[in-house]
């Protein structure tokens, strides 16, 4: 299993956004995830197109582009244009969920499923044929800095079971509240890619990053 570190830029200082990502990769971060909030399926609103696209010229790290906005089929087409990698919708702001997945693979970027953490993991077993990641929201979306819900744990290890009883390769993703503290205990329950923002763009990042990296590394 390939662990990686997925560095929300939500939390880095726009004002330095390009050196603050290529910190975060230098310490390891393989992936920039991109938070895309449209104040309707979560209450914030942060940044979209024009943004990635501004950064796709700094650096060749893989882009997590993570939608959080109601009926994200409208935008797939947009964002892989744009600079995605991987696309994460969430199955409760789609109308056709397999409609979107199905849209997500053919604009040539990997699949991503997300649920909130009171949407039942059951809920993700139809669409295991059709997704590369599945993304577990540890907090609810739409904040930066919120504290992990301990609860998810079982979530994670829920799905992790699924994961293999389907026999196929998809990556378990986490976001919310990971820290130092915190990512050895996501990692033992079935984690392999980590979302983190704050503990990363937060003081020194490239420093930070590689202690994510050191402690994500002993868990293969």
């Amino acid at each position: 299993m390939k662990y990686i570190l997925s560095s929300s830029i939500l939390a880095a200082d726009f004002c330095n956004l390009e050196k603050d990502i290529r910190d975060a990769v230098k310490g390891g971060a393989e992936y920039i995830h991109i938070d895309v909030m449209d104040g309707v399926f979560v209450p914030s609103i942060s940044f979209g197109l024009t943004v990635q696209s501004s950064i796709r010229k700094c650096t060749d790290a893989v882009f997590d582009t993570h939608l959080m906005i109601t009926e994200p089929i409208r935008y797939v087409e947009e964002f892989a244009k744009a600079g995605s990698d991987i696309i994460t919708v969430h199955l409760e702001a789609c109308e056709d969920v397999h409609a979107t997945l199905k849209k997500i693979k053919e604009a040539g970027c990997r699949v991503g499923l997300s649920i909130k953490p009171s949407t039942p993991v059951e809920d993700l077993k139809p669409y295991l044929d059709e997704v590369d990641m599945i993304l577990i929201m540890s907090v609810e979306p739409g904040f930066g800095g919120q504290k992990f819900m301990e609860e998810s744990l079982d979530r994670i290890r829920e799905v992790r079971r699924m994961i293999k009883t389907s026999g196929r390769d998809i990556d378990l993703e986490v976001d919310g509240g990971i820290k130092i503290d915190n990512l050895k205990t996501v990692i033992d329950a079935g984690i392999n890619v980590v979302v983190s923002g704050s503990a990363v763009f937060k003081g020194d990042v490239e420093k930070n990053a590689r202690a994510f990296m050191e402690i994500m590394k002993a868990g293969r």
